[in-house]
């Protein structure tokens, strides 16, 4: 069997910092290998040492530098006794290489190697997060895909997945050849130490440029999106505690100092209700892909929608409820008849978008939307921002701001393609009040199956827009057991909380992974956080740092997590949590 992995080199997030000319500084910071990616190389190399004469290629895009995460990936194939090499795709052409600019490299040298039986990837690349790559990939290639990857069974023909996606769970089965990005918990990441990476023998590594791979465009030229301002999302917290205080007296300091910030109020919209506006019959052409059974998320998108002054036209997989859509906003109603599968949605919305040229697309910036949305963008060559928090209108031009590196920067981010495509996240933008109903025309496309991917089961067992839309998040550490989050139900109950946790929770399995804030797992911007029984490691708190003030509890006064929060409570969290719903009863 012939396996490939794409593997990407990122900065070390504490070390990152911004140059005068408002671009990341790489000159002495760490590199390493996306943890992401980790967990693909583990997974392709056990996979090989289960099957005799099996091969392992590692392919990176990147300067001469990043050599070493291919060092570190063969090392670790070495020494299990797999057949694996690397591939350097490295060229100055390369700079400035958006996600489909990327996708095409790659996808090219997977061609140039191949072919291959099965292409892993990591589900997303924590520094910017847009999981746009591997469908891309797999959309170039023609191949079917799948993100997430959680547990797999593979035989000579067909793989069998369970997927980890944003709230629950997807279950499918796929032809091979195949694309797959795995999920953070599918497998033990790779890890070598720096002299195993300088033993690996020099001639297991081969590099190609851009003249290789064939006359281009690569590079920037290739690249359908361009990042314009860069702002570094400085965040800096007041600190305040007073350990050498009794719990009492803390909590007595604490909570004025909370109702000064406005952390207790108890606002429950996040803007005031604005009216969704008429159509502009005859201008622009927005369009608004709504994936299946997310309302309030597609209610959002609509309403930004109808704001650009266009004509929005909502793509619905499921038997659409059109008076409800028009009141959001919808114009125009396209019902994609047929099975909820991922690439037969894209295709068949990728065929209209070529024919109507709509001036903008939008989806949701969950699994489902970002393979929809990037193979879409591929096939059209259109210019994709994945994972925005906001929408702006400038000149003719879509600016979708994107955060990135665990939202310690955020970018405005434009597409220069004449269809300009952008996934959101949930609970960014404002839900407006509905609009008087008139009638929308709806129109029905049979998707054609391509029949590659079966899907057997899709459940949930969370929703990621209870952590979007929470104004207030206990956000829970390993501090707290979860026979013990029933003492938490008074402290929600008095700030009308929602629970989040760290990922040594949903680890256990104590919380489900919607719930985890940090680098792998979401970011959140509520008026309050009150961290409970969590140490404050960084891959926790860069999750915390759009929240407005941060409240932590912990009972040690040298706690990280005292340096990520506006007022520190230095006790035990039982002791704690009684005096502190008291005193906010008391108001």
């Amino acid at each position: 069997m012939r396996l490939a992995v794409l593997v990407k080199q990122i900065p070390n997030f504490e070390e990152m910092e911004l140059g005068p000319d408002g671009r990341l500084k790489r000159d002495g910071i760490d590199l390493e290998m996306n943890p992401y990616c980790r967990r693909a190389v583990s997974q392709a190399v056990a996979l090989a040492a289960d099957r005799p004469g099996s091969t392992v290629t590692v392919i990176t895009l990147g300067p001469p530098a990043a050599e070493d995460t291919l060092r570190e990936a063969i090392a670790w194939g070495l020494e299990r006794d797999v057949d694996i090499t690397g591939v350097l795709v490295t060229d100055p052409a390369f700079a400035g290489s958006d996600t489909l600019a990327t996708a095409k490299a790659l996808a090219a040298t997977l061609a140039r190697r191949g072919p291959f039986d099965l292409v892993l990837a990591g589900r997303n690349s924590v520094d910017a997060d847009t999981g746009q790559v591997g469908p891309e990939v797999a959309e170039l290639l023609d191949l079917p895909f799948m993100t997430g990857v959680r547990h797999l069974a593979l035989d000579d023909q067909r793989l069998t997945v369970r997927c980890e996606h944003d709230d629950g769970w997807l279950d499918a089965e796929l032809a091979l050849p195949a694309v797959i990005s795995c999920a953070e918990r599918l497998i033990d990441p790779c890890k070598v130490d720096p002299a195993g990476r300088a033993a690996v023998p020099a001639e297991r590594i081969s590099r190609l440029t851009a003249a290789d791979l064939g006359p281009g465009p690569w590079g920037q030229d290739a690249s359908p999106t361009w990042v314009g301002p860069v702002t570094v999302m400085a965040v800096s917290r007041a600190r305040q505690r007073w350990p050498e205080l009794t719990v009492d007296e803390q909590i007595t300091r604490a909570v004025p100092i909370l109702t000064e910030r406005g952390a207790l109020t108890h606002d429950e919209q996040r803007a005031t209700p604005v009216e969704v506006p008429a159509c502009a019959f005859g201008a622009r052409q927005i369009v608004v892909i709504a994936e299946p059974d997310r309302l309030h998320a597609t209610r959002e998108l609509i309403g930004a929608a109808a704001g650009f002054d266009g004509c929005v036209v909502v793509f619905t997989v499921q038997p659409p409820d059109a008076e409800l859509l028009a009141s959001w906003g919808a114009d125009e109603v396209v019902h994609l008849e047929g099975d909820n599968v991922e690439e037969d949605v894209a295709h068949a919305f990728a065929e209209w978008a070529a024919e109507h040229r709509p001036w903008a697309v939008l989806t949701e910036s969950t699994a489902w939307g970002r393979e929809v949305a990037a193979r879409a963008a591929a096939r059209l060559g259109a210019g994709l921002t994945g994972d925005a928090v906001g929408l702006e209108l400038e000149g003719d031009r879509l600016v979708a701001w994107k955060p990135a590196f665990g939202g310690q920067l955020v970018a405005a981010v434009s597409a220069t393609s004449p269809i300009q495509m952008a996934t959101v996240r949930a609970g960014m933008l404002d839900t407006l009040t509905p609009r008087s109903v008139s009638p929308v025309r709806v129109t029905t496309i049979t998707m054609a199956r391509r029949g590659r991917v079966t899907v057997t089961a899709r459940t949930r067992d969370d929703d990621i827009e209870v952590l979007a839309d929470a104004r207030v998040v206990i956000a829970v550490g390993m501090g707290v057991s979860p026979a013990e989050y029933p003492m938490l139900e008074p402290l929600r109950g008095a700030l009308h909380a929602e629970l989040g946790a760290t990922r040594k929770v949903t680890d256990k399995g104590w919380m489900p992974r919607a719930r985890q804030i940090g680098i792998t797992g979401r970011t959140i911007a509520p008026r309050l956080v009150v961290s409970i029984g969590a140490s404050g490691k960084f891959n926790h708190t860069v999750g915390l740092r759009a929240a407005g003030t941060v409240l932590a509890i912990n009972p040690d006064p040298n706690a990280l997590i005292f340096d990520a929060a506006d007022v520190g409570i230095v006790g035990d969290w039982h002791d704690v949590l009684p005096l502190l719903v008291d005193a906010l009863q008391r108001g």
